[in-house]
């Protein structure tokens, strides 16, 4: 019987689980997770605001699991030896593998600024994130990095702790540099309207306990930093043998298969499609979830995979700290409470799919 295993819970290997829990393959199935609760991404800036509580923006995946004749393993992947087949977890366990899919994420991209590893939370694992927000009552917060990720968390923080000045600490000339003009004054009007500074075009020299220091000789108070400065790609893939792009994602083809190794398939924020790279975000791990699913069970099938093309244009939606939130594809924005209720009902839409039993009472706050 084939060996399939499921390395990490993430959000396109939700749909795996969902494909076999109606149809289960002829296969010995193992999940191998570092948890049994995995986070969806879209309600977390709304768990550190407080409208949600921690559990509401996870997805419990062991009767998901149990549904899809699956066992799961609580283990934390340190290395894959993509020659023999075998993936090597914390706790010393080798687990071998005749097919293989990887939906482990990204992690934070730490940089190299003396004092940014005793002084600075990096946004994930949320998990750490929230459990020092729990323990603080800051005078001042900074967010250094000013991609999707750094607005969110900003205007977050911000709403959690209404009395602290916030600051929004971006490298280059603009927040969502890249992401369209109409977005960007979008955005920057909101955190105008929040009272929250920004300062681009600076580069962090030092973070101490209470100051950031910046390149241009600036000093920005701040008893709580908080890193959103991007993805990158975790370390045990360096030595795994499978393909790697310049960043040391793994590359994958059409289908979804390592363009190296095609007994091993890998989407989310972990993959790049070789052919057209999409951003590290969210929505694209979900839209890879029914192709990822569909191309497994087809190889478990002795059929071949079909090829996915992945859309160019995806529906942002940015939450603001207050239920309020800014929508954009394409070159179009909306903007609005209503926004933020629609943004809402399509994250908790979400989450209750893979997890009916999930709690769906808002948060006091």
């Amino acid at each position: 019987m084939t060996k399939l295993v499921l390395l990490g819970g993430g959000h396109a290997q939700l749909f795996v689980l969902e494909a076999f829990a109606r149809q289960r393959p002829d296969a010995d199935i193992r999940l191998i997770t570092p948890d049994a609760l995995t986070p969806y991404s879209g309600m977390l800036p709304g768990v550190l605001a407080g409208h949600y509580r921690t559990r509401q923006a996870c997805i419990d995946l062991r009767p998901l699991a149990e549904r899809a004749g699956c066992q799961l393993m609580l283990g934390r992947a340190i290395g894959i030896d993509s020659t023999h087949r075998r993936i090597t977890l914390a706790g010393g366990e080798v687990i071998d593998y005749d097919l293989l899919s990887i939906d482990t994420g990204s992690t934070p991209q730490r940089p190299d600024i003396p004092g940014a590893a005793e002084y600075a939370q990096p946004v994930k694992p949320i998990a750490d994130l929230l459990a020092r927000c729990a323990l603080a009552t800051p005078r001042a917060v900074s967010v250094l990095g000013g991609g999707a990720a750094g607005v969110e968390v900003v205007m977050a923080l911000h709403h959690r702790w209404p009395a602290a000045h916030c600051t929004l600490i971006e490298r280059g000339a603009t927040p969502l540099g890249g992401l369209g003009e109409r977005l960007q004054r979008s955005i920057g009007a909101e955190l105008a309207r929040q009272h929250i500074d920004v300062v681009t075009g600076a580069a962090v020299t030092r973070i101490d306990a209470n100051a950031i220091r910046l390149d241009t000789g600036r000093t920005v108070g701040s008893d709580f930093t908080v890193l959103a400065t991007g993805a990158a790609a975790p370390d045990w893939l360096r030595d795994s043998g499978l393909a790697l792009d310049a960043r040391g994602f793994i590359e994958v083809g059409a289908t979804l298969q390592s363009t190296s190794h095609p007994e091993v398939f890998a989407a989310g924020d972990v993959a790049t499609l070789s052919a057209s790279p999409r951003s590290k975000s969210g929505v694209y791990a979900v839209r890879a979830g029914p192709p990822l699913a569909a191309n497994i069970a087809r190889v478990l099938a002795g059929q071949p995979p079909l090829d996915w093309r992945a859309q160019r244009h995806a529906l942002m939606l940015l939450a603001c700290g207050r239920r309020h939130a800014i929508a954009a594809r394409g070159g179009w924005v909306l903007k609005g409470d209503w926004v933020w209720r629609w943004k809402d009902a399509i994250d908790r839409g979400f989450v209750r799919r893979f997890d009916p039993q999930a709690d769906s009472e808002t948060a006091a706050g």
